[in-house]
This record gives structure tokens, sequence and C-alpha cells, in this order.
């Protein structure tokens, strides 16, 4: 019997893993069970998590949700130990993927409508929860119409950034479904908060997202397709605005956000930042020229 199921669409009925299929919990989790018992909140929370090809830190970031009710990984075509390592947690139920790529804000819209639970925490797969915020969820009582902004500390070959403008930051992640959801774009997809409270709380998660010069270059091209397609026929692009904005791109984060103070991890990410801003606007504009008219 296969360990996954096939997600379906939005609005139809979620074909989660039979009972029979679940794996028995992993033995960290069986052995800390005591420890994480003081952090469990008093709703029932799901969390949801995109996964492909997610190995490097999956395991820190399934241990680190031990407290939730219910891990949902709805995976977009992992061929790594993505899944195995998943299967490997009692509160885990995997799901993946049929068909092409949806963009984030979709993809994330059926890891929610995939949950047993209104409560949603999203966590990015190089996201851990710290004990610190798993306690203040704990102790916070939730409120349907309110949104919870969490704050990040960013990391790039194990520094923590301080600059580039990754700190500070914060995101909306913890939610109740029956009241928002994720917006529906492609790429920089969040959590819609209009009409809602929006409460911020102080505690952080530990995010790792560039491990190394490879992710950089991966990411640039997944997010710069996604943009492209996201804005073709609605935004205008060029080579020289390409070069325009990538060299302002470049220069806010170097400069500005005092990217020259953080040494190697600074230069890097400003570079990062200019080469994602130039493609994305080039492939706006290749996309825009290849556009039926």
């Amino acid at each position: 019997m296969s360990l996954v199921s096939h997600a379906r669409p939005i609005g139809e009925t979620a074909n989660l893993l039979l009972a029979e299929t679940y794996v028995a919990p992993s033995r960290f989790r069986a052995e800390n069970r005591d420890r994480f018992a003081p952090f469990r909140p008093g709703a029932a929370i799901s969390a949801t998590i995109l996964t492909k090809n997610s190995a490097a830190l999956l395991r820190e970031v399934l241990t680190s949700l031990a407290w939730c009710d219910e891990v949902v990984i709805f995976d977009t075509g992992s061929t790594d130990t993505t899944l195995s390592i998943a299967a490997s947690f009692g509160n885990v139920s995997l799901h993946r993927l049929t068909g092409p790529f949806p963009g984030f804000g979709r993809a994330h819209q059926r890891a929610v409508a995939l949950a047993r639970h209104d409560w949603i925490l999203s966590i990015d797969s190089d996201e851990i929860v710290s004990p610190e915020l798993r306690a203040e969820i704990a102790r916070t009582v939730l409120d349907s119409a309110t949104v919870y902004v969490i704050p990040f500390r960013n990391y790039f070959n194990g520094r923590h950034i301080t600059t580039c403008g990754w700190s500070p930051d914060r995101h909306e992640r913890l939610f109740n479904r029956t009241t928002t959801n994720f917006c529906a774009s492609e790429v920089h997809e969040r959590v819609q908060t209009e009409l809602l409270s929006v409460v911020h709380l102080r505690h952080p998660i530990e995010h790792y997202s560039y491990r190394s010069l490879d992710d950089f270059l991966r990411k640039m091209s997944s997010y710069g397709h996604l943009f492209a397609q996201q804005n073709v026929g609605r935004k205008t692009s060029s080579p020289a605005k390409a070069v325009a904005r990538s060299v302002w791109a470049f220069f806010k984060s170097y400069v500005l956000e005092r990217g020259i103070f953080q040494g190697t991890e600074g230069l890097v990410i400003s570079a990062y930042k200019a080469q994602t801003v130039f493609w994305k606007y080039l492939m706006l504009h290749e996309a825009n020229a290849r556009r039926p008219t």
C-alpha cells in the first residue's frame, strides 16, 4: 500500500491517509512525549507544510511540531527521502500533488483544505518552531477573528542575518480557516487579514532558507518563473527595466539596509536579491513578448 494519498483540488473531498497506513511514532517523539505535553494549546491545531526535496532539515522541522495534533504535508514532487522522513512521525499525514504546480498560494490553500482542524499553523519546510513560541501559543486564547503574526530569525551560512531587509521579519502564520486563508498568488503568498484583527506574537520561528549558493540559484529560477506567470499581461517589462531594478535592489540591500556590515553573507544576499530581480523582470519581458496578441 502506498504511503501517500493523492491530494484533490479544493472543493473535492480530501483523500486522507487511511488509519492503517500510519506508521508508529518516531523514537524521538515517543521518548520526549512528556517534554512536549506542557506546550499543547487549548485549541486543536493542524500544522501545514509544503515540501519538495526537503529532506535536509525536515526531521528538525517536524520534531519542533511534535506538539501539534496533526501535521499535514502536501508534497509537490520530492525525489529524495522527504516522504520517508515524514512517515516516521506519528502525527504526520502525507499527501501528494497530482498535476502541475498551481503556484504557492493555491498550494497552501490545498494543504489547508486537507487539515482535520480549523486552526492552521503554516510552516515552511526550512522553518523550526522555537520552544518559546510553542509555549506562547499554548498560553494564548485563540480568537477565530484574529490572525497571529510570528517573528522570524533568518539564517544564512549558519549566521543570524540582521541586515539586508531580513530583520525585522514577520509573517501571518496562525489563523482559523473558517474566517480566512492564503491568497491565490503564485509567489509572495500571504494569509489575508482584511476585516480581521492582527496580533503579533513575541517568540520566533527559526528560518534556515538558504544553506548554500545552490539554494540561491534554485530559488532564483523558481521564483522568476512564477513571477512571470503571475504578472504576464498585467505588468510591462524590458531589459532596461530589469537592469535598473536590479541595480536598485542591490543598492537598497547592501547600502540602505546595511548589508555592507554583514560581511560575506551581506554581499551574497544583496547580489542574490539583485540577480533575482534582474531575471524575474527579464522572464516577464520574454513572457509578454510570447503572449498572443
